[in-house]
């Protein structure tokens, strides 16, 4: 998507670790996890529903780890902090069901390997990845900064800076654009679970003033701009006690804010098999080098793959007329450059490593001090050279 015109506003949202799908994101990242350090090679399709006192696996594994799924679960929603008290939710007293069995025969014959690096696709659909140079991190303003506000959330929440704000939350940035740039931040929303006994000017106080001023860039703060804190009033009742949690609900969150499309698969609880997750991140680290070489402003790539067929069905590249060379060139130069194998793919982003826990709240996307390689840019000068410029 690109944003063309004058006075166009553009909005993007975020949660924190602690709302109830990413509370279920990071318990089905954390059994990943917990497989992939005893057995790299295991298959894992891990799903989480948490509610009132309830937390619930359920899917299909292939491992020849040994893990206690209940010391694993219970560790991940504590470390959210829900410790009981004021945030209704114990990940030390919850209840744990477990409705887990192996992967089917038929998807397993179709994504093992029967040569070197054709180990097929564990399933068929489309992959996006975007990027731009509308941040360092080559990634839309208004998710970043969503995600950033919620990550000061929780770093006052656990520092004890603010110490009635509860894990649950979520933040929203709305930036006006002109001509396809950004230009000023219009409307910041940030509604986050409390204590009891707050009042309402204090916790709007101290939000606009901790959170909120500390994160957003001084240049794009052009004019007044509108905070909501908490618009409905008290936020008491939070996290999995007010809503019901499931994996794989805030893949906008996950991505890119709304400005880039989306395959529509959900990434946490997924093994990189999947490559509904490691097609995104594929995807990702194209545009990003493609978009860090100097090629476009903007690039977002499509992967697209047919089950048990090792190599994808479709490259395409657009670049919303920003691109230096003809999109029908950089999609030949990327196909032809790139190997998107699945088994490759999982070679070039190291991914046969208990590193997706971290990526399940905050953003997949963008993550630069995560160590994850699909952040890294360092095909850039290559391309830049096959596209002649």
């Amino acid at each position: 998507m690109i944003i063309n015109g004058s006075h166009v506003l553009f909005t993007s949202e975020s949660v924190t670790d602690g709302h109830p799908d990413k509370v279920a994101d990071l318990v089905s990242d954390a059994v990943l996890d917990a497989m992939i350090a005893q057995d790299p090679e295991s298959r894992v399709a891990c799903e989480t529903l948490v509610k009132s006192g309830i937390c619930v696996l359920a899917g299909e594994i292939t491992s020849k780890a040994k893990v206690n799924l209940l010391e694993v679960v219970r560790t991940a929603i504590r470390n959210i902090g829900y410790v009981g008290g004021d945030s209704g939710f114990d990940g030390g007293t919850c209840a744990v069901h477990v409705a887990l069995t192996q992967q089917s025969p038929d998807i397993s014959m179709g994504v093992t390997a029967t040569s070197d690096h054709e180990q097929g696709a564990g399933d068929q659909g489309m992959m996006f990845g975007y990027a731009c140079t509308e941040s360092p991190e080559l990634m839309p303003l208004p998710i970043l900064l969503a995600h950033k506000l919620g990550l000061r959330l929780k770093a006052l929440r656990t520092n004890g800076t603010l110490e009635w704000l509860q894990p649950d939350g979520k933040t929203q940035v709305t930036i006006e654009y002109s001509k396809g740039k950004p230009v000023r931040i219009d409307t910041v929303v940030v509604s986050n679970h409390h204590s009891f006994g707050v009042p309402q000017e204090e916790i709007r106080e101290q939000i606009i003033k901790h959170v909120c001023k500390p994160v957003l860039p001084e240049n794009l703060v052009n004019g007044e701009i509108r905070y909501h804190v908490n618009p409905t009033g008290a936020f008491t009742v939070g996290g999995p006690v007010s809503d019901c949690g499931l994996t794989g609900r805030k893949i906008i969150v996950d991505t890119y804010g709304g400005m880039g499309r989306h395959g529509g698969g959900a990434f946490s609880g997924k093994d990189p098999s999947k490559v509904d997750r490691s097609g995104a991140y594929m995807a990702r680290y194209i545009a990003k080098n493609v978009v860090a070489a100097g090629i476009a402003e903007r690039c977002e790539i499509q992967l697209a793959y047919a089950i048990g067929v090792a190599r994808p069905v479709s490259i395409n590249a657009t670049t919303f007329g920003t691109g230096k060379i003809d999109d029908a060139k950089l999609a030949a130069i990327l196909t032809d450059y790139f190997d998107c194998r699945p088994a490759k793919i999982i070679e070039l982003l190291d991914l046969r490593k208990p590193i997706f826990n971290k990526t399940a709240a905050f953003g997949h996307f963008g993550r630069e001090d995560q160590g994850f390689r699909w952040e890294e840019t360092d095909q850039a000068d290559e391309l830049r050279k096959k596209a002649g410029l």
